[in-house]
This record gives C-alpha cells, sequence and structure tokens, in this order.
C-alpha cells in the first residue's frame, strides 16, 4: 500500500482575511477527517491489521518495525499458558498430521482425514502451493483439486482443527519451494527477501488466497487454529525484515489467529521471529535433536513445545534407493516426544504424489531431483494404505495421550480403497516424433537458445515446466556438437527424429561426436525440466539463479548454429 500526502505551498502576500479563514477552517476539518479516518474501524480489507505496510518512494513494500504490535496471541482463539496450548479455556495437545490438497486427488480427501482421525489425530496441516493457485502472474485457480477452501471446510466436516501454512514459500520438496517460476524472469531476482518486486507478488498471492479462508479461522466458527508464517526462514536468512513484512500482510488481509514459525536449531538462532510468531522444532531423531525443545524452553519457559514437522519418513530421488525410517526408530522418535510432552505434526501422515512435473530438487554439493512419488514412507502410503507405521503411532497416540485425557477407545479405520492388477499391457501403436513436433501449436524463432523462464509465451511469461525442444536444421555436415555450460537437466540429442546421445546437469560444456551429419539434417536437443530445488542453506544464490533448459552458443565443429526454432 502506498500512502501519501500532498502539502501545497501558501503564499500570505495579498490573501484577502476571508479567505485566510477559510483556508484555516479548512485546515482544522481535514485534520479532523485525517483523524477519524485513522481511528475508525478497520474495513473488511483490513480487519484485525495491528501493523502498517507502508510504501516508499521506489514502491517498496516496508513493514513499520516501530509501529504498535500485538502481542503473541492478543486476539488469537488458540493460546498457551505454562507450556501448555489452551483452547476455549481448555489444555489441548495438538496431535497433527500432514497432507497436502494439491498431492491428493478430492476423491480420496475424506477417506485419507477418516484415517487420521481414527488413528488418534485432533488436526490436519497443509500447505499452500503458489505456483499451482497463480500459474501467471495475476491469473488464479482455486478450482477442483485446488480448492483450498473446500478442503478445510472438509476437515472441519470430519472434526479436525487445521494449521494453515500458506508460505508463500513451503519447500515440501516442490518445485521452487512452491514459488512461481515466472518470478525468475526477473534477472535480478531475489525471492524470500524484501526485493521489492517480490515483495509486490507475494502481496498479490495473499491479498487472493488469504480472504478465501478467513471466515474458516477458529474465531469465526471454522477449523483455523494457526497459521505459519514462512517456512524454515532461519535456515535461509537472517533478514528477519521479511519475516516482519509477510506477518504484515496476515494480519492485513485478515488472519487473526496464532502465528508460528518452523525450523531447525541453527534456523532458530539465525532467523529468532518468536517474540511475534510461536517457534516450533523440525526434526525426526529425537535424540539428536532435544537440544531444539532447550531451544524453546530457553527462549520463554511459557512456551508450549510442538514438533511442526516429525519427519516420519523421507522424500526420494532419481537414481537412489527408496528412503525410509526404520518402524523402531520411528516409534522411539515418537515415544521422546510425547515424552516432553510436546506437540505434534506428522510430516507427512500421507504424502500422495507429485504431480505432473511438479517434484522438487535439492542441492547439497551436487544437484538431485525428487521422484513424482511423495510416498514419504508415511503412515498412510501413497496410495492411501494403511501401514504397520499408522498402528504403530495409533498405539503410541492412545498410550501416551489419549489414556490419560480418559479416552480408551478410537473409530476403526475407513477400509483400504479396493486395488486392481491389469496385468501385462501390449502397446500396439505409438506417435512418431515427427508427429508429435507437427501437433505442436507454439513455436518461437530465436537467434540463440535460451531458459524456458525466459522466453516470451502468449501469456507473456515463460515456460514454467516440462520438456523444451531446440531445433535446428544444419546447413553443413559437421562430426562434434558443442554446447555451453551445463543442460538444465536432461538433455536427448535427435539426429532426424532418432536418438544420438543422452546428457544431464553432470556434463559441463559437453562435446558429442556425431556420425552421417549431412547437410539439411534436423538437430533437436530435448532439453528435460528435472525440477527446480526447493531448499537450500544460508549463503547460497541457487534459488535466484536457476534456470532450466539451455542457454548460450552452440556449435557444430567451429561453426556457431543460429536461427532456432523453440518448441516450448
Amino acid at each position: 500500500m502506498k500512502r501519501e500526502m500532498y502539502t501545497p505551498a501558501i503564499s500570505f502576500r495579498g490573501v484577502h482575511v476571508k479567505r485566510l479563514l477559510a483556508l484555516v477552517i479548512c485546515g482544522v476539518v481535514l485534520i479532523w477527517i485525517v483523524g477519524r479516518s485513522r481511528s475508525k474501524s478497520p474495513s473488511a480489507s483490513e480487519k484485525s491489521i495491528g501493523t502498517d505496510l507502508l510504501a516508499n518512494g521506489k514502491d517498496r513494500f516496508v513493514f513499520n518495525m516501530d509501529s504498535k504490535r500485538r502481542g503473541l496471541t492478543d486476539g488469537t482463539s488458540l493460546s498457551f499458558s505454562k507450556g501448555h496450548f489452551v483452547l476455549d479455556g481448555k489444555t489441548i495437545k495438538i496431535l497433527s498430521g500432514a497432507m497436502h490438497y494439491f498431492r491428493v486427488v478430492p476423491e480420496y480427501w475424506k477417506d485419507r482425514m477418516e484415517k487420521m482421525k481414527s488413528c488418534g489425530l485432533n488436526t490436519l496441516e497443509t500447505y499452500v502451493s503458489w505456483n499451482l493457485h497463480e500459474p501467471t502472474p495475476g491469473v488464479f485457480d482455486f478450482e477442483g483439486m485446488l480448492d483450498v477452501r473446500k478442503y478445510i471446510q472438509l476437515a472441519q466436516e470430519v472434526g479436525l482443527h487445521v494449521i494453515f501454512r500458506p508460505g508463500p514459500y513451503i519447500c515440501s520438496e516442490w518445485d521452487f519451494g512452491g514459488l512461481p517460476s515466472w518470478l525468475l524472469a526477473d534477472p535480478n531476482m531475489k525471492v524470500r527477501s524484501n526485493y521489492p518486486p517480490y515483495q509486490k507478488a507475494a502481496d498479490r498471492f495473499f491479498s487472493k488466497v488469504l480472504p478465501l479462508v478467513n471466515d474458516l479461522q477458529y474465531s469465526q466458527g471454522g477449523p483455523i487454529i494457526a497459521v505459519q508464517v514462512e517456512n524454515e526462514f532461519g535456515s535461509y536468512s537472517s533478514e528477519i525484515e521479511h519475516l516482519d513484512f509477510l506477518r504484515g500482510l496476515l494480519r492485513h488481509y485478515g488472519i487473526t489467529e496464532l502465528l508460528v514459525t518452523s525450523d531447525n536449531l541453527s534456523g532458530m538462532k539465525r532467523g529468532p521471529f518468536h517474540e511475534h510468531a510461536l517457534p516450533t522444532a523440525n526434526f525426526q531423531d529425537y535424540e539428536k535433536s532435544s537440544k531444539e525443545f532447550n531451544e524453546i524452553r530457553k527462549l520463554n519457559p511459557e512456551f508450549p513445545l510442538m514438533v511442526m514437522e516429525y519427519w516420519s519418513g523421507w522424500f526420494d530421488h532419481w537414481g537412489a534407493k527408496h528412503s525410509t525410517f526404520p518402524l523402531e526408530d520411528f516409534a522411539k522418535s515418537l515415544s521422546g516426544i510425547f515424552h516432553n510432552d510436546s506437540s505434534i505434526n506428522f510430516y507427512m501422515f500421507h504424502g500422495g504424489t507429485n504431480f505432473g512435473f511438479m517434484a522438487g530438487a535439492n542441492y547439497f554439493e551436487d544437484y538431485k531431483p525428487d521422484v513424482t512419488s511423495y510416498d514419504y514412507d508415511a503412515p498412510l502410503d501413497e496410495a492411501g494404505n494403511i501401514t504397520p507405521k499408522y498402528e504403530k503411532a495409533r498405539e503410541i497416540i492412545m498410550e501416551y495421550v489419549l489414556k490419560k485425557q480418559g479416552i480408551t477407545s478410537l473409530p476403526e479405520p475407513p477400509p483400504n480403497s479396493a486395488k486392481a492388477d491389469y496385468g501385462h499391457l501390449a502397446m500396439d501403436s505409438y506417435l512418431s516424433w515427427d508427429a508429435m513436433i507437427s501437433l505442436m501449436e507454439t513455436s518461437l524463432a530465436l537467434k540463440t537458445p535460451d531458459y524456458m523462464e525466459n522466453i516470451k509465451l502468449i501469456t507473456g511469461v515463460g515456460q514454467s515446466y516440462g520438456y523444451i525442444v531446440y531445433r535446428k536444421t544444419l546447413n553443413k555436415a559437421g562430426s562434434l556438437l558443442k554446447l555451453p555450460g551445463h543442460v538444465s537437466d536432461r538433455a536427448q540429442i535427435l539426429l532426424d527424429s532418432k536418438e544420438t546421445a543422452i546428457l544431464d546437469w553432470h556434463n559441463k560444456d559437453p562435446e558429442v561426436p556425431l556420425e552421417d551429419v549431412k547437410a539439411n539434417t534436423v538437430l533437436d536437443i530435448v532439453v528435460e525440466n528435472l525440477g527446480r530445488v526447493n531448499y537450500i542453506l544460508a549463503g547460497s544464490e541457487i534459488l535466484n539463479t536457476q534456470r532450466k533448459g539451455l542457454r548460450g552458443d552452440v556449435y557444430l565443429d567451429e561453426r556457431k548454429l543460429e536461427n532456432w526454432k523453440i518448441f516450448p
């Protein structure tokens, strides 16, 4: 928001007394009106705003750090006292499970939620995927599988509270941590910061998604009891002014419930925000991570303990073995968490699937793309089936928590859905490469190859996901193809529709020997985007610099190849 005040220069020389008196009266009236406007009740769009969002002369959103602040639990439904959560005047232990609406088809939402309830859980946690909801700037989608409002309403129908984690950054092994790729069309982009264009985009997103769920907060009869500010921010940055900015947006667009953060120990120390949001812990091995509990207690002994992400398993990378968290270790850590009287969110309780091209990647010494499955070795597997881990969690929750509350039984979970074995399928027809290319409705002409984020499609922004084809008809024969830098992330080299070589991100400035290349041979470089990095530690610029596809001069022998046809 930009708030401007214009003060005209007035010369009193020759001004008639009546005119002067009129100016004075107008001034008094103006002061009275401004005072009234500043003290009146906020409008619906400004409801519960406890902060000022300002814009300076460079159109930068700045959170007024000196403005009057709300207390941590002022006006919230969920509060805490003496190390315990309190809701409706009663002590409550949050027993939550993570399931993301965008990873599970709507037909299965209720089944998974009822299985959570039957395991003894009282809360559902979900992220919000910005890149799915705003695929191009200013164009929003909240229908079908993306109907987050319906999802939250269904959770309430089942009898679950909701922890709402709207990001805008979510990590989650999701492409670009949930951030839309069109942000990267800006060569100077600084995500997760108070870089003005990023702030402007985040503001636009929050202005759409938050009003959809405001009336679903607990204070208004809905199930939302807590809302998270960003995600694991201290692990990435110490710019707490950005957290303050996001906190201001949340309050401005109507969020009144308890705000929380989640991070590991180093993140809590690098990005302290505990005066404005309740800190919660993320870990898997309780014995190795109990220091996070100690840090929370040290910040404020009144704070209740909560593991916002108890990693029930782990995710998988292409080319690696399926990750698992042994049942015995899972049970030991879970028991340790409850032994410390902590609340919990199983991350994940049901992982689901990274549909389409939405899987993310990590970068620790090397790029590691994630697989399509988000099974996560969770209590409910990718198909929603009950696992031994589910049964063990149910047993421990009953023993450590529910029996102490006088609850001695739980409803039986819904049966696993029927599965079918389709046997072996024979492929009797297929489209040739040339036939597929002929069906492409969009193509662009570029002098040299460029990344998919940089090209301009009919939507006005670049390509977000999938494959991009760089085509060149060779005018002369040649024997050695030279590509610039690294392909991002996997490339197939085709000559007249026949595969000649496969390259990936490991190959720097790759050279591909070619055979029988004659004039008028059609060269296709098919590059697959395997997923943008979604998590990186402080000090890295990968989130801001990653681009997908191929960029730079391509050579055949010593001849530069120019004038390419691009199929996004």
